[in-house]
């Protein structure tokens, strides 16, 4: 991610990946639905199987969905990082620099108490542009209302 000065956005702001999102709770409905649907239509299957085949349809449903929850939440007094099964809240003080480098997967936070944090809220997989420019913003975020170890 270049270093190009950027003003921060207003807050509270929320970065997640929505084109990602979008993609995992269409194919989740879609798959429940079928799944479903096929269950109710084959004459051989009894009840326990039929409710077996909805039950794994609502399974992988919530799979999905839970792969849907990462995101990212500024606001006046920090951040709130969501990802698959955690979720951190971090005052802006304790983020040091936000990272994007070619090639990773999401960003990653650098905090003040020596760890890295992943922030699968950013992740530019399917919208590369949208996670470099909400990178960017999250960066100009910490910068203006953070503590920079370069700061003179």
């Amino acid at each position: 991610m270049s270093t190009t000065p950027q003003p921060p956005p207003a807050l509270p702001v929320t970065f997640r990946p929505t084109r990602t999102r979008i993609v995992l709770l269409t194919v989740g409905v879609a798959m429940f639905t079928v799944v479903t649907a096929m269950s109710m239509l084959l004459d051989r299957l009894s009840p326990p199987e039929r409710i077996s085949f909805v039950f794994t349809a609502l399974l992988f449903f919530g799979v999905l969905v839970l792969l849907s929850r990462p995101k990212v939440v500024a606001d006046d007094d920090g951040v709130t990082v969501v990802n698959l099964t955690r979720t951190r809240r971090l005052a802006w003080a304790q983020i040091l620099r936000v990272n994007l480098r070619s090639g990773d997967p999401w960003v990653f936070l650098d905090l003040s108490d020596g760890t890295s944090l992943p922030v699968l809220g950013i992740q530019p997989g399917i919208a590369k542009a949208r996670a470099i420019d909400d990178a960017r913003s999250l960066r100009a975020l910490a910068e203006a209302r953070g503590t920079r170890p370069d700061a003179p």
